[in-house]
């Protein structure tokens, strides 16, 4: 919800300084990427270093944060420090993830491999993720919110598919459309390593 300004303040939006409508950006970005996580202000305190009071300040677009300040915020959310002060109106309109950047492997264990393709700050609306499952490698997902839909294409191998008592069978190529609101399982099941890609729409 927009911050309620009073006349004075609108008669003179026109002119506000650069500094101040990036410090209003970023309040508004932090407490909304904060909210998409479902994290109280204690828990971006703890994971980025910065007090909870300076987190409220910032949020109210009451403070003028340090550029460390600013990047340890960035970092907390897995962001680039230009991703988290771009404003809504930069001429950037792209968004660029590299290959090698380390923030965004999900998940890295004996199972699976997942790295997330699209910006963090999208989570919870649409996800997408690249999969690497080593022969006999599974993911198992527990169901996720009502109406939420995956769809699966498989890149290289093969991948037995399960969305509750639905199951399929897919090779390289092939891609599907299920729901994630059950159970749901991607299994491996070829002789070498499958890889695919995912994405997730929530609604």
């Amino acid at each position: 919800m927009p911050a309620k300004r009073t006349t004075k303040t609108a008669t003179t939006a026109s002119h506000t300084d650069p500094a101040d409508a990036i410090n209003e950006d970023l309040g508004r970005r932090v407490k909304k990427l904060r909210s998409d996580r479902n994290w109280s202000l204690e828990e971006l305190a703890s994971t980025s270093g910065v007090s909870r009071s300076m987190l409220s300040e910032i949020e109210r677009q009451r403070a003028n944060p340090t550029l460390s300040v600013t990047y340890r915020i960035a970092q907390a959310f897995g962001l680039s420090l230009q991703d988290l002060i771009e404003s809504a109106n930069s001429a950037s309109t792209i968004q660029t993830i590299r290959a090698n950047e380390r923030t965004q492997i999900f998940r890295s264990d004996k199972q699976c491999q997942i790295r997330t393709l699209s910006p963090l700050n999208l989570e919870k609306d649409v996800e997408f993720y690249e999969l690497r499952l080593p022969r006999g490698g599974v993911l198992k997902s527990q169901p996720h919110i009502d109406g939420t839909r995956e769809f699966l294409t498989v890149e290289e191998g093969s991948i037995d598919l399960q969305s509750g008592n639905s199951a399929e069978t897919l090779t390289k190529g092939d891609s599907a459309t299920y729901r994630a609101d059950v159970p749901h399982t991607i299994a491996n099941t070829g002789k070498s390593e499958a890889v695919a890609f995912l994405v997730v729409i929530y609604r």
